[in-house]
């Protein structure tokens, strides 16, 4: 079983960058498949970015050419870059860690605010 703590989160005005980061222990980080999550009050969650164990990523649509996740199994990490951020991007954002057998594990979350 996998930990994880975000750290990062903050208030930022629109068109600022943020670096969300996701520390994992308890387990190895490698075997992992990472991804960033977020909600907002009274909405699903959201899926915004993915890294498969080889490194391979995705992205929502509304992120797409402003976010970047990256991995460093050295350290147990998860990073999100957060450019041109817009209010629209505001919310709680969660790390998930997904094994091979596909059960998903939940960090506590960081908010982000985007806000003038």
């Amino acid at each position: 079983q996998v930990q994880l703590v975000e750290s990062g989160g903050g208030l930022v005005q629109p068109g600022g960058s943020l670096r969300l980061s996701c520390a994992a222990s308890g387990s190895i980080f490698r075997m992992y498949a990472m991804a960033w999550y977020r909600q907002v009050p009274g909405k699903q969650r959201e899926l915004v970015a993915t890294i498969t164990t080889g490194g391979s990523t995705t992205y929502a649509d509304s992120v797409k050419g402003r976010f970047t996740i990256s991995r460093d199994n050295a350290k147990n990490t998860v990073s999100l870059q957060m450019n041109n951020l817009r209010p629209e991007d505001t919310a709680v954002y969660y790390c998930n860690a997904k094994d091979s057998r596909l059960r998903g594990y939940w960090g506590q979350g960081t908010q982000v605010t985007v806000s003038s």
